[in-house]
């Protein structure tokens, strides 16, 4: 690419929602801002956004406009898949509001509700998705029965379960309350039902479960049953992360198909 071809950085930038043109400039000048993993702080810098790759402050920036993210709190009832086989309520209906064709990353089951993302960028599903990056989830669960510390250490130390053992990343007791308590375990494990799987085996059947945090997005107080798109450092936070997984920012990967 020669010097006349591209966009200006500046101008990429501001396009992007990271700031004003002249705010954008600043954070080039102070040399803020990487292009491909290079450190780039000439205002003259020409990018081409459908290849190059941006971060700033070492926070990824989302450049392909034609990629979509968004945060649903799926209420219970509803099962994760675009459309069921079975006629069961699906997630069909919190797509409406866009034109590209999004898809669930991971599942939750029918009982459970909280936050599940929908996109159509089939590499950062790839990272969220698949245990063997480590992406963290944050689950509270309301459980049957008076919890102790004790069970609190066998669910971090491991339990044995049909499928092989597994332990939580974290797990603690934010309260007990007559029959119930509340319990919040963070996990990076894909299994299937592995939150209610875990808590049977520790004689705590799961009452209700909700899960309030993916990776770096919470779902705060987005409503059971809404939707909305990432917020500019969500996606931000969401892209680092995927570009992290897969190693140097300079070595851009084919997104796979979700």
């Amino acid at each position: 690419m020669t010097d006349a071809e591209g966009v200006r950085l500046q101008k990429v930038l501001a396009n992007a929602g990271v700031a004003s043109r002249r705010v954008c400039e600043q954070l080039i000048v102070e040399g803020r801002v990487r292009v491909n993993g290079v450190v780039v702080t000439e205002l003259g810098s020409r990018i081409d956004p459908a290849v190059d790759r941006v971060d700033v402050d070492g926070t990824a920036v989302q450049l392909d406009t034609t990629k979509r993210y968004v945060m649903l709190n799926k209420p219970t009832g509803v099962v994760s898949s675009m459309k069921d086989e079975k006629g069961r309520a699906d997630l069909r209906r919190f797509t409406k509001d866009w034109d590209e064709r999004l898809y669930n990353v991971g599942r939750l089951d029918a009982e459970t509700s909280g936050l599940l993302v929908l996109t159509n960028d089939g590499e950062l599903a790839h990272v969220l998705a698949h245990p063997s990056f480590g992406v963290t989830k944050v689950y509270i669960a309301k459980v049957r029965g008076r919890v102790t510390p004790q069970t609190i250490a066998r669910l971090t130390k491991g339990v044995e379960l049909d499928d092989g053992p597994i332990a939580a990343d974290k797990a603690r007791l934010l309260d007990t309350s007559g029959e119930t308590s509340l319990v919040e375990l963070t996990l990076h494990s894909g299994r299937n039902r592995i939150v209610r799987r875990m808590m049977a085996e520790v004689g705590h059947p799961v009452l209700e479960l909700v899960r309030r945090q993916f990776g770096p997005l919470h779902l705060g107080t987005l409503p059971a049953g809404r939707a909305r798109e990432l917020t500019t450092v969500e996606r931000g936070a969401l892209l680092t992360l995927s570009r992290s997984a897969h190693g140097a920012p300079e070595h851009p990967t084919s997104p796979e198909n979700p």
